[in-house]
């Protein structure tokens, strides 16, 4: 099992931030998380909340092994071939440590707030789907021309090419058996959800044979879910346990309430028997 560490960049200050990457390198993390949102999603009233891809550029300079993502980039925030070239910088930034992860976005709320127009479900869809095309297709730093559903480009190019080749791993978050499942057989390196041993197994085996339809390898699409760490550590350990039988193969350990010490108990007495 691979074990990454969500350092949640919401109401505090960036020193803060920064130390929660460091301390999960230090700890033998295997990649350091954050969100894509704007504002906090969680607590009372206004806080502190720093823009994802910005926040992965800088912790790329504070940090030397970490891989670096956010859970989940939202497609609504940006144009496509936006978060395609600051992926290429922040991979460079890194030495090829970027983990660039996608969804279609959710928090009516925050868009609301901000003025960011928040399309229906299917129209974020579309959006999130030609991000992908886009995405993928701009990595090769070749010409690139694509009708999309939504976005369009015409001849466009974006240099350098990526560190790490065909371009940083592709995460893809959620369950959604319409769009969001066929999406991640089609395009995902990784594929993120929430749930219990028993759904993900369903939805895995969804993900299997839509992959087998698409003529790709299941086999090389990651599975990953989350892992809470302010349980008992034998529950967390069976969690663990239930979720690697059935095939998922990378955590992402939420940051606990009760603190720091908490991560670097976890780091002591369960990361090893598992990693």
């Amino acid at each position: 099992m691979r074990f990454g560490i969500d350092i949640a960049q919401q109401r505090l200050e960036f020193g803060e931030v920064l130390e929660r990457a460091r301390l999960g390198e230090e700890l033998g993390f295997e990649g350091a998380w954050g969100f894509d949102h704007l504002v906090p999603m969680y607590g009372e009233g206004p806080g502190n909340c720093f823009e994802g891809m910005t926040t992965l550029a800088a912790l790329a300079t504070g940090t030397s092994r970490i891989r670096l993502g956010l859970l989940v980039t939202g497609a609504t925030y940006r144009h496509p071939s936006v978060p395609a070239a600051q992926a290429v910088t922040v991979d460079h930034a890194s030495g090829g440590r970027l983990d660039l992860a996608l969804g279609s976005a959710w928090f009516e709320g925050e868009h609301r707030q901000l003025g960011i127009p928040f399309p229906p479900v299917a129209e974020r869809f579309d959006l999130l789907e030609d991000t992908l095309e886009i995405t993928s297709r701009l990595f090769t730093g070749e010409e690139v021309s694509y009708r999309g559903r939504v976005v369009s480009l015409e001849g466009a190019r974006l240099r350098p090419v990526p560190v790490q080749q065909p371009g940083p791993p592709l995460w893809i978050g959620g369950t959604g058996p319409r769009r969001t499942l066929p999406l991640v057989a089609r395009f995902a390196d990784a594929w993120h959800a929430f749930g219990t041993a028993e759904s993900l197994a369903a939805a895995s085996a969804e993900v299997d044979r839509l992959a087998e339809a698409a003529g790709r390898d299941p086999g090389s699409i990651l599975r990953a879910g989350s892992l809470s760490l302010s349980e008992p550590w034998d529950e967390v350990r069976r969690t663990i346990e239930s979720l690697a039988a059935v095939g998922i193969g990378y955590l992402v350990c939420g940051w606990p309430g009760e603190g720091q010490g908490r991560v670097e108990e976890f780091a002591r007495l369960v990361l090893p028997a598992f990693s």
